[in-house]
């Protein structure tokens, strides 16, 4: 397969790229989504690749495609890349044009093409930094033999020596919405509506309960309209402690100010726990909870 063309993107960090304009360059397409908690995992070794090998012949390109429809406003997209610290050049494919060019079937997954256009490998998901890193260097000497490379990039080393941690046993990402939800994965008290993507509070005090076995837990959410939200987080039926996730206050309560993922537990035991989300702002939307070792 060789490099496709970006047909009808809007562009951030660079002007429209075209596969023409990259011939000779070695190019490694990044396919994300901003609030999946896999390719956040990702995002460091990202960054780190165009850091230490732009210069020298590589062009990262970030290819957004939304899961959740929040995710295709600009505003949204834009503020996830400003906070995630992106300065590679960025294609928004709302329409999933280029995903299907690729043939993609996953956030997220990376494609490394040399510098004839063509394409060299592909990564699904988490992991392989080290391989993934090792191909990049490989085709910048093709490129360019005799050229001086950095040493291997301490995020790619750091991977290397630690290793993929284990997923044995941690409860799968759970979606909330309608269309993908499973009967008897969470359950909900108060007054909420349900549509193909999300479960909204309709009014009053709702709650969202989630029994899991994991140490960390993400939750994809929206404020809603008010454009801000609180929830107040329960572990095993009291105010989480020392467990709470980094989006989640001392007081316990996670405050929500735009269509995000939010880390509400993180340190947990590896035991079956009870995660309780208290709210009582009409409008909040949950989409999907998401996991870690």
């Amino acid at each position: 397969m060789r490099l496709p063309t970006f047909a009808g993107q809007r562009w951030v960090n660079s002007p429209p790229l075209t596969p023409d304009a990259l011939h000779g360059r070695v190019v490694l397409i990044d396919v994300w989504e901003y609030t999946c908690i896999n390719w956040i995992r990702t995002a460091p070794y990202v960054k780190a690749w165009h850091r230490d090998y732009a210069d020298l012949g590589l062009t990262v390109i970030g290819v957004h495609a939304p899961e959740f429809e929040f995710g295709r406003h600009a505003e949204n997209i834009d503020r996830a890349i400003r906070d995630h610290g992106l300065t590679h050049p960025i294609a928004i494919d709302n329409e999933f044009r280029f995903w299907r060019a690729l043939g993609n079937d996953a956030w997220p997954a990376k494609y490394l093409f040399g510098a004839d256009g063509r394409l060299v490998d592909r990564w699904l998901g988490e992991g392989s930094y080290e391989r993934v890193e090792s191909e990049i260097r490989r085709l910048l000497e093709i490129r360019a033999p005799g050229t001086r490379l950095p040493p291997v990039s301490q995020e790619a080393m750091a991977f290397a020596r630690s290793g993929m941690p284990s997923y044995v046993g941690v409860t799968p990402e759970t979606y909330l919405g309608a269309a993908r939800s499973l009967p008897g994965t969470f359950a909900l008290s108060g007054d909420w509506a349900s549509s193909k993507e999300y479960v909204e509070l309709a009014g009053g005090i709702g709650e969202l309960a989630l029994p899991f076995n994991a140490g960390e837990v993400n939750l994809v959410v929206d404020p809603g309209p008010a454009g801000q939200a609180a929830v107040r987080v329960l572990l095993d039926g009291e105010p989480i402690g020392d467990e709470r996730g980094a989006d989640v206050d001392p007081d316990a309560v996670a405050h929500i100010d735009r269509a995000a993922m939010i880390r509400l537990v993180a340190g947990a035991s590896r035991d079956e726990h009870l995660l309780t989300l208290v709210a009582d702002r009409p409008g909040l939307r949950a989409y999907a909870f998401t996991f870690g070792p």
